[in-house]
């Protein structure tokens, strides 16, 4: 008896699976510097103002500003790196939310095409989601658009919105092509 597995397909799926390991890891280690980075300038932005300025005047040295210039800023920016981050997070682990809405509605022998074709599906709106966030940073670009305070562009920032739809599109699409790779739901999980 032939197997039904392509062997091109069955020798591609382990490479497909350590491609989105790797990727999954970058982006991993993407929101946790980020997110470690708004912890700790926040915190040492509040250990500045709230116990060496008021130690130092205590002391009777002049103390004005002891806390991180733009500390404020500069969390939102790595907020916004770190949060697109997460959507190919989500994705790589299936703990995005899920609408429960028509599960059970088809044969159980169609599941496997229907949810290859949900998954090109949602990689598509996720290209196009994409592209309009690339409209949106385009927009920065042409204008200028500069932080307030820091003075600096903003759309190497922005880029982050983009990536994240782009990285959670090539998943889907991988999903797509190799469902073997596709994460199990969290209930399915343990």
């Amino acid at each position: 008896m032939q197997s039904s597995v392509d062997p091109a397909h069955a020798r591609s799926a382990p490479r497909a699976q350590a491609v989105v390991d790797l990727w999954h890891r970058i982006e991993c280690w993407i929101a946790v510097a980020a997110f470690s980075f708004i912890a700790i300038i926040l915190l040492l932005d509040v250990l500045g103002r709230e116990v060496l300025g008021p130690s130092l005047r205590m002391l009777g040295f002049p103390a004005t500003a002891t806390g991180i210039f733009a500390s404020q800023k500069l969390s939102i920016f790595a907020l916004v790196i770190g949060s697109f981050a997460g959507i190919g997070i989500a994705t790589a682990t299936a703990s995005h939310l899920v609408p429960r809405v028509g599960f059970g509605w088809i044969p159980a022998r169609w599941e496997p095409w229907f949810n290859r074709l949900a998954d090109v599906i949602t990689g598509l709106f996720l290209v196009g989601t994409a592209y309009y966030a690339w409209v949106f940073v385009q927009s920065s670009m042409a204008t200028d658009l500069r932080a307030p305070v820091l003075d600096w562009s903003v759309w190497p920032i922005q880029l982050a919105i983009p990536i994240g739809f782009l990285s959670a599109a090539g998943r889907y699409f991988m999903f797509a092509a190799w469902p073997a790779i596709r994460p199990q739901p969290p209930e399915f999980q343990e």
